[in-house]
């Protein structure tokens, strides 16, 4: 759920104390809550969507900043203002895009290449089905263990998934550039810096992948096993990566 919004009372509270009311408890207390009928992430793509529609621009600034918060990239905010404005104006876009830039820093500007020694490889299109983002992918090894390195946008992310193995078999991951999350079924996300590895028992449903505001690099090793196989499930939800720090 969105966190507990406090912004009406604490700026205009003592002006018009039933405004701040509506604003804190109706709009987000509730509107922005109900996320089983949309996601943080949509409402906040609509909600940009239309401040920049009005030129609105204070009001938009912390609303890209609200964004970035539920998970909306850097370049996502880019590709929509890009969209918007041939139908809502081509100035506006001029006075938005540098926003973005404030919101965001220049972390989409980031030469992959320079992340780490390992290589990035290529976009990992072969898998992108199972991504939220963009990914890729670097093989490094195919002797005795599999080893690759996996390169994430910010913001990327792989869908729940389980390492299956009728013996032996699961995966390792050792971090090696920026930030990132794993997190088991049931249990809290753990947050990823380089030099932290990571032991995944075949059968644990999980996924990884970089934080909102962070490209992330590892190393992806499969442990050998008998009758291994990777089973793939649901993206993980919009609304769940977007309350990670």
């Amino acid at each position: 759920m969105a966190e507990k919004q406090t912004a009406g009372r604490t700026h205009l509270g003592d002006l018009a104390p039933k405004f701040a009311e509506l604003n804190d408890d109706i709009l987000f207390g509730e509107v922005w809550s109900r996320e089983e009928q949309l996601s943080l992430r949509d409402r906040s793509m609509i909600t940009i969507a239309a401040l920049f529609s009005a030129g609105l621009y204070p009001q938009l600034k912390s609303h890209l900043e609200i964004g970035k918060a539920h998970g909306v990239t850097r370049q996502e905010a880019v590709e929509l203002v890009t969209q918007l404005a041939f139908y809502c104006g081509w100035p506006k876009a001029w006075s938005t895009l540098p926003l973005i830039r404030e919101v965001y820093g220049e972390d989409g500007g980031v030469d992959p290449n320079r992340l780490s020694f390992f290589p990035v490889g290529e976009k990992n299109d072969a898998f992108a089905q199972y991504f939220t983002g963009q990914s890729y992918l670097a093989p490094l090894s195919t002797r005795q263990a599999p080893v690759f390195n996996v390169t994430f946008e910010p913001g990327c992310r792989n869908n729940w998934h389980i390492h299956h193995a009728a013996s032996g078999g699961g995966q390792m991951l050792i971090c090696v550039s920026g930030r990132g999350w794993y997190q088991e079924q049931d249990r809290e996300a753990r947050e990823l810096h380089p030099g932290d590895v990571v032991n995944i028992p075949a059968g644990v449903r999980h996924w990884h992948g970089a934080a909102r505001d962070s490209w992330f690099q590892h190393l992806a090793i499969e442990v050998p096993g008998e009758g291994g196989h990777t089973e793939w499930c649901e993206a993980v939800e919009d609304g769940q990566y977007g309350r990670l720090p």
